[in-house]
């Protein structure tokens, strides 16, 4: 503050403030960085201002030295971050945790913090954050967490009362109950567990009966110590001597220098002590009495003998095993090792228990530095030859020739598993490896064994018809040759089959033929004929010549050998007058295909005459109107070539190939040779000279092909050979063998070398030592050793000795190699002078065989015989029995039959691997077994080989033999579908038997049961074709001999015959011809005078344009031939047109195929590729199958797919692998042990394969071994020894018993004899046999015994639980029996678990029924049992409910919604007001079927006289007595009667007025009548 102007002025200068200083920046890193920050000018208000207005002596820096972090040092700091802690409550008011117990719904709101600081990676030392900061922000160091509601501690229901602790005067009761949760997370404290109230209703004790009880008590048992005997000079302990020789009695000796401590000692020493205890005399009050008072004449027990406790003892630890973990591997695990020692001194007298014996530690975590774990992969062999006859049904395989099989088949391989480096090169087919265990690689999954395959067929290749013969032709046309040739005829493959092909059949024939010419002269047709002079006469015509090959082609005139015809040739014109005659017909077919010896071709031509002559000429003679020519005149010898099928690449050192491959992927190492034979053969003949056969087409006999290389067998190397036993063998025992083995991955082909004989090896192990013989040799019993003061109890040890081959061996030896080591101590007692005493006991009586027993015998000596306790023998038996020995034992067979086993068709030691699966019989004979229980006499289950040598009984047993379906023989071919073209041809077969037992199923059958075949067909269309004569000559009938012409009439012969080339067709009947079809037999003809015009008959029409029009037409010509005589007479017409209609003079023409055929396989293939085809029909618009060429010269082109390729699936049956070997028995001794084997799917069963079963695995029952198993009692009540209450022992015994391997606590359990169980000192010292106890005096103030532990419960939120731990409590309560004694009491005491598999629980409250307004309120668990605590105690409901204003009316009591009511049988009668203003009994409430009537009065009685006069007489059914006023019911009922007579007058006075009037009557109506229609109807 300054003050510039006055003292009343006061001026506030502003101040400088800064800000954070900002990240160290600079050009390089290091030391020399700078750091600025913001300076800003404050005004006291809060507002910023200039600079000038602040003192600037005072100004903070803005800028300083730094040291910039570098880049590369992120890799030196980073932020260490502990785990979260634990989550604790906000704190409030004045750092105190205030539970929000009423207010917490869900949760409360907690906080968890963590530790954050920046360290050095290279040490982990802490450095300043600002360094991590630089790199990355600081993680946060508190998070906001939950904790579940405070939940209250929740105990069970009381038990019920105590019996009265006194049964004469004040005695005390007392209840209790349990802990079931403890308090959690702040929750209300458990409250108290017992309940105590003082009895009622004793009378009071008889007088001189004392008022206290008095009761001996003992303290515990002090620690077992040596005596100090007092005439003993030296101090020492006292031990027995058991290293003297056997022959020596025992001595027990002092030894004054300290126990020496052997690794391996030689005996073990036991030394006797004693213990004491403290005892005195309570009374029932908590004070203490005189001894006498409780001991009266027997001196209670203060002193017994004990064995001095020795703890276990152990040797040193061994050294670590090599660790598990010598390899990285992905799941990051650690590895382990483990060191173990063995145990030198077992404990005696309570001494402390062993150790651990065994001890694991990690190792290996990180694992960096270890090399990568080998990996085990799955690798196969080659795969097998590929074989047809597994897919065979049982039908098939008796029908087939399995040497000729194709098509579809499978092959097999075998897999093994090998190791790879984790560095694996890459992997070449050829790669071998040492096989490993198949376990190894049981995370892959193999790949497959089996797999399809193909064994290729002779391709099926559909041939076209012969072609016609061909001109007779030189063999090679290039070089003509002789004057002999060859006339041919070809056919072709209509489509290729993919595959190589090994024959083929003839696509050549040949007949010889002489004069042959490759080239030849054609003649065009004759033009119309020129006369020379005039119109008619003699003249000429012209002809076309050319020179063509044999395919019809015009080639150069100087290839036609012959001189060429003319090409003009003399004609004549008919003039008017002469004879005419039409042209020469076609030549008709030839009548032979060959000329033989008595036969020859011949075919013919005709013409007839047109037009007769006038006078004076004539027509040539009938003979010249037809001409025959000799034709196929060549003799019937056809020839062609014949070829063999391939024979085998044979190696061709001629040729040579680089970098080749076959088809199949196989790589080659040269070019080869096959050869074929070719042979001329002659039809029906056989084989001829070649020189009968044309040579240019003869088939080639070499072609080359690729030689693949030599394939060497190829083995993997042997496996490792198996373990042999490393420890010491037993006596008389054979020496293990090891074996090792290899697998063949590649056969040998093409000459490669062979494989190895040796795949399997097995030898002898190097001999093991014999193992060490230890047993155990006991001597006789000591003397019983006393305690001081002559305690009559005692203990004695026994001498023992162990023994190897008459040398004393260590004892660690036997602990490992003997058996369990006999008893050491046992007790016994040095008979006093009160004592009875008895004879030694007789030798057992002789057996008289199984079941029987034999006894034994001892009497009293001396005075024991007159004394009265010594006569009780069931303290002093005089006699013992027992069951004799037996051998003989019975045989019970037990539990179900196996399944049926066959028998395991490979022999022993077989191999996994190159081998040819053949097919294993499953089904047939085999064998089942059922486990027998031996049992002896007593009862107990013994060794089953003392009853049958397996264990088992074995029975025959059959497995049915699956049966495959079975289907017909195909049935013969049906016709074909289709009268004319193309169409399918089917067979079928039908089902015969079904398949049974898992057989073969059926293929799919249709609704018939039948399954078919379809195969393409043609049916020929002019099969039977109309076979017309020429026509006759027109006849015209006349009447004188003038010379006929005109109009006439002509005929011609017409006969049904089959269509065939050639003359010689049959005649067959005329109803196989198409009668539609049937060409006229007569004609109208028009024979022309001598002076008309004669015209040629009509051409062809042409043809219509496509597609058909009505707007277009069709023509046809015809040319005269003589001209009239006169031309007065004119020609007719010489053109001659017609529309061209559809399907009548215009035809369109369209490709169609048939339905495509199943699927054609080899005749010897079952399955795998085959063929389908469908054949191709020309179609005419009107449905009629014409020839192709129809479409042909339409120029239609066929796109349609006439065939294709196609699979037959094959029926691959189910493959399974061998069966595992049987497995270890799932338990090694009683009745529920089972052993398994299994095998796996290696080919799923396909299409009509046989299934693969449903049952994978086989079980069979293991014998039935006892089961001897130490069995722990359970705990004795508490007991006192010599003493009323105080400290006492529980104890438990642990027993040897055998059984059936369910439980041991079963009662099939028996006790057998100790030996049978092992070490039984091992034994008890892992359990614990005795617990201390207390048994409460009379008037103590103890603690209850530990109740049971309470059902598992989680922490829970809404159903849901917040961990998957839960806990369980238990509790001791606090029973006081006598008050004085009660600040004595302990206190209540309980305690957790953690447990598994605990449930969420809620808490409601529950109400019972209202009982003079008082009602039970309790609350209950989910679960229904009740508790205290859990329930929220602001929702608890009301225990009383209360009316205002009281319920004082009498039979009146306040209801449940708090106004008052009356009791049952009365009923309430309410004021204006709405209150009970009395009750008054209900009519008839004592009979039941009265009507119960509550009335609500709105009067409310008054004081007046005249009020209580109307009252009197108001129409109340009921008086104020309660008694029924029958008054009132009477005047109701004729008030009634008398209403209903008024109403019915009424109607009757409306009726008659109506009537009066003219209206018919209807209630409330007036409608018109029949006789006056015109009146008005009045409706209401």
């Amino acid at each position: 503050e300054t003050n510039f102007f006055n003292e009343n002025v006061l001026c506030v200068s502003p101040v400088l403030l800064a800000g954070q200083w900002g990240q160290c920046v600079g050009e390089e890193c290091g030391s020399g960085g700078v750091q600025t920050r913001t300076i800003w000018c404050v005004h006291m208000e809060g507002w910023t201002t200039h600079h000038s207005y602040c003192q600037h002596m005072d100004k903070p820096e803005s800028q300083r030295h730094c040291f910039k972090v570098c880049e590369w040092h992120q890799d030196l700091f980073a932020w260490d971050v502990s785990d979260w802690g634990a989550c604790v409550l906000i704190p409030f008011f004045s750092n105190e945790l205030k539970l929000r117990t009423a207010e917490c719904v869900t949760a409360q709101h907690g906080i968890q913090r963590r530790k954050v600081q920046c360290v050095r990676t290279s040490n982990r030392t802490a450095v300043t954050s600002k360094i991590c900061e630089f790199f990355s922000q600081k993680p946060a160091v508190e998070q906001a967490c939950l904790i579940p509601c405070p939940q209250d501690c929740v105990v069970s229901d009381f038990t019920s009362w105590s019996v009265c602790s006194k049964t004469c005067g004040a005695g005390l009761q007392h209840r209790t109950r349990h802990v079931l949760a403890t308090p959690m997370y702040g929750g209300a404290n458990c409250p108290n567990l017992t309940q105590t109230r003082i009895c009622s209703g004793l009378g009071a004790c008889p007088a001189g009966e004392s008022e206290h009880q008095y009761s001996l008590k003992v303290g515990p048992w002090s620690e077992c110590r040596l005596p100090h005997h007092k005439g003993v000079l030296f101090s020492g302990r006292t031990t027995v001597d058991f290293n003297s020789s056997s022959k020596e009695k025992n001595t027990v000796k002092r030894h004054t220098q300290a126990a020496h401590h052997h690794d391996q000692p030689l005996s073990w020493e036991l030394e006797v002590g004693y213990q004491t205890r403290q005892v005195r005399c309570t009374r029932s009050d908590g004070k203490n009495a005189m001894l006498s008072l409780c001991t009266q004449d027997k001196s209670p027990l203060t002193f017994q003998a004990c064995v001095m406790p020795k703890d276990c003892e152990t040797s040193d630890w061994s050294s670590w095993s090599p660790c598990s973990k010598t390899c990285r591997a992905s799941d990051l695990s650690p590895g382990y090792r483990l060191r173990t020692r063995i145990m030198t001194q077992i404990p005696v007298g309570g001494g402390r228990g062993c150790p651990a014996l065994e001890e694991k530690e990690a190792c290996n975590i990180i694992g960096d530095l270890l090399p990568n774990c080998p990996r085990y992969v799955w690798r196969t062999t080659d795969w097998g030859e590929c074989r047809i006859a597994p897919l065979l049904s049982q039908q098939d395989r008796r029908l087939a020739n399995i040497s000729i099989l194709c098509g579809g088949g499978i092959q097999t391989r075998e897999t093994y598993c090998v190791q790879v480096p984790d560095d694996l090169a890459p992997h070449y087919r050829k790669e071998v490896s040492r096989p490993v265990s198949v376990k190894l690689c049981a995370g892959g999954e193999p790949p497959p064994a089996v797999q399809h395959c193909s064994v290729p067929c002779q391709p099926h290749r559909p041939l076209s018809p012969w072609s016609p013969w061909g001109a007779c032709l030189h063999d090679n046309c290039e070089e003509p040759q002789g004057r002999k040739g060859f006339r041919q005829r070809r056919r072709q493959v209509l489509w290729e089959p993919s595959g190589p092909a090994d024959s083929c059949p003839q696509l050549v024939e040949s007949i010889p033929c002489e004069d042959p010419a490759c080239y030849l002269w054609q003649v065009q047709p004759e033009d119309q004929c020129i006369p020379a002079t005039g119109s008619c006469g003699p003249g000429t015509t012209s002809r076309n010549v050319t020179c063509v090959n044999t395919e019809g082609e015009e080639v150069p005139s100087s290839l036609c050998v012959d001189d060429p015809p003319p090409t003009v040739v003399p004609c004549e014109a008919a003039c008017p007058g002469d004879c005419v005659i039409g042209p020469w017909s076609s030549w008709s077919s030839c009548s032979h295909s060959c000329a033989t010896k008595n036969a020859e071709g011949r075919q013919s031509r005709r013409r007839s005459v047109l037009a007769l002559p006038g006078q004076g000429k004539e027509c040539p003679a009938a003979p010249a109107l037809e001409e025959w020519r000799v034709c196929n005149d060549h003799p019937c010898m056809v020839f062609y070539w014949e070829a063999s099928a391939w024979g085998p690449c044979i190696e061709d050192n001629s040729m040579s190939l680089n970098g080749t491959g076959l088809w199949n992927g196989t790589t080659t190492c040269a070019v080869g040779v096959q050869i074929r034979k070719v042979n001329c053969m002659k039809m029906n003949a056989g084989q001829v000279i070649s020189k009968r056969c044309p040579d240019s087409a003869r088939p080639d006999t070499v072609r080359p092909c690729l030689l693949p290389c030599r394939r060497d067998c190829i083995v993997t190397p042997f496996s490792e050979w198996t373990a042999c036993p490393s420890s010491c063998m037993p006596a008389n025992t054979t020496v293990a063998t090891q074996s090792r083995y290899r697998t063949v991955i590649q056969r040998p082909a093409n000459g490669g070398q062979e494989c190895p004989d040796t795949l399997y090896e097995e030898r002898e192990c190097e001999p093991l030592p014999v193992c060490p013989v230890y047993r155990w040799k006991t001597h006789k019993w000591h003397s019983c050793s006393l305690v001081p003061e002559s305690i009559r109890q005692g203990l004695a040890g026994p001498g023992k000795l162990v023994e190897m081959d008459g040398d004393l061996a260590n004892m660690t030896e036997c602990l490992r190699w003997a058996a369990a080591p006999p008893p050491q101590i046992r007790r016994c007692r040095v008979a006093c002078k009160d004592d009875c005493t008895l004879s030694a006991w007789s030798r057992f009586s002789e057996c008289g065989g199984c079941g029987g027993a034999r006894s034994r015998r001892r009497s009293l000596t001396g005075r024991s015989k007159k004394k009265e306790r010594c006569l009780d023998e069931a303290l002093y038996p005089l006699a013992e029995t027992e069951a004799c020995p037996c051998d003989e034992f019975l045989s019970q067979p037990f539990g179900n039959w196996s399944t049926c086993i066959l028998p395991d068709p490979s022999a022993p030691g077989s191999l996994q691997g190159w081998t040819d699966r053949r097919a294993v019989k499953e089904c047939g004979q085999g064998l089942r077994y059922k486990a027998v229980a031996c049992i002896d006499q007593q009862g107990h289950l013994v060794d089953p080989t003392l009853c049958t040598d397996s264990g088992y009984v074995v029975e025959v047993c059959h497995v049915p033999c699956p049966l495959d379906c079975k289907l017909s023989d195909w049935s013969a071919w049906s016709a074909c579908s289709a009268s004319c073209g193309s169409g399918l041809k089917i067979r079928s077969k039908w089902l015969r038997e079904k398949a049974f037992n898992g057989g073969r199923p059926c293929p799919k059958l249709d609704l018939k049961n039948q399954v078919y075949e379809a195969m393409p067909c043609h049916s020929e269309c002019s099969q039977y074709e109309w076979r017309t004569e020429p026509w006759s000559i027109c006849t015209i009938n006349t009447v004188d001999e003038l010379p006929a012409c005109g109009e006439g009439v002509q005929s011609r012969k017409i006969r049904s015959v089959r269509g065939a080339a050639g003359g010689g067709a049959s005649s067959v009947d005329d109803s196989l011809c198409e009668q539609e079809e049937m060409p006229p037999r007569a004609q109208v003809c028009f024979l022309p005078c001598p002076e008309h015009c004669v015209t040629a008959p009509w051409g062809p029409w042409s043809t219509c344009p496509q597609p058909c029009d009505l707007s277009t037409t069709r023509n046809r010509t015809r040319h005269v031939l003589r001209l009239p005589a006169s031309e007065d007479l004119a020609c007719p017409e010489l053109v001659q047109s017609e529309p061209c209609v559809l399907n009548s003079t215009c035809f369109t023409y369209q490709h169609r195929v048939s339905e495509w055929s199943t699927c054609q396989l080899s005749e010897n293939a079952i399955c795998g590729q085959g063929s389908r085809s469908r054949l191709l029909d020309c179609a005419r618009s009107d449905g009629k199958v014409v020839e192709l060429k129809m479409c042909e010269q339409f120029g239609l082109i066929n796109k349609l797919r006439l065939s294709g390729s196609c699979v037959v699936d094959c029926p691959v049956s189910c493959l399974l692998s061998d069966w595992s070997p049987w497995a270890e028995c799932s338990h090694t001794c009683g009745s529920q042990g089972h052993t398994v084997r299994s095998r796996r799917i290696l080919q799923d069963a396909h299409e009509e394969g046989r299934p693969c079963p449903t049952h994978l695995t086989q079980t069979k029952p293991c014998p039935i071994r006892p089961c001897y198993t130490w069995l722990l009692s359970n705990w004795s009540p508490c007991t006192v020894e010599g003493a009323d209450c105080g400290e006492g022992l529980r104890r438990r015994n642990l027993t040897c018993v055998v059984h059936w391997g369910d439980r041991p606590e079963s009662p099939s359990a028996r006790p057998v004899q100790e030996e049978l169980c092992g070490d039984k000192l091992w034994q008890q010292s892992q359990q614990e046999l005795e617990l201390p106890c207390f048994v409460p005096c009379p008037g103590d103030c103890h603690l209850t015994e530990w109740s049971s532990w309470s059902s598992c419960q989680l922490t829970c939120l809404e159903g849901r639980s917040f961990e998957t731990t839960g806990r369980q409590a238990r509790s001791r309560a606090v029973v006081i029996q006598v008050m004085e004694n009660q600040d004595s009491c302990p206190h209540q005491v309980f305690e957790t678990q953690p447990c598994k598999g605990g449930k969420c629980h809620s808490y409601q409250w529950r109400t019972g029924g209202w009982s003079d307004n008082e009602r039970a309120v309790w609350c209950q668990r989910s679960d229904g049992v009740n508790v205290t605590g859990g329930c929220f105690p602001q929702n608890r409901p009301t225990t009383v409910r209360h009316c205002h204003p009281p319920c004082t009316k009498p039979f009146s009591h306040c209801t449940p919604s708090g106004v008052c009511g009356c009791e049952k049988g009365y009923t309430e009668v309410m004021t204006t007001h709405g209150f009970l203003d009395y009750c008054t009994r209900t009519p008839g409430a004592d009979n039941k079927k009265a009507d119960v009537k509550t009335n609500s009065g709105r009067l409310k009685p008054g004081p007046s006289q005249a009020q209580d006069f109307f009252n009197e007489w108001t129409l109340r059914p009921v008086g104020p007595d309660g008694r029924l006023k029958l008054w009132v019911y009477g005047v109701t009922a004729v008030g009634f009667i008398l209403i209903l007579f008024i109403i019915a007058l009424s109607f009757l006075v409306w009726y008659v007025y109506c009537f009066l009037r003219g209206f018919l009557y209807a209630p409330f109506h007036c409608l018109p009548s029949i006789k006056n229609p015109w009146l008005v109807t009045c409706i209401v």
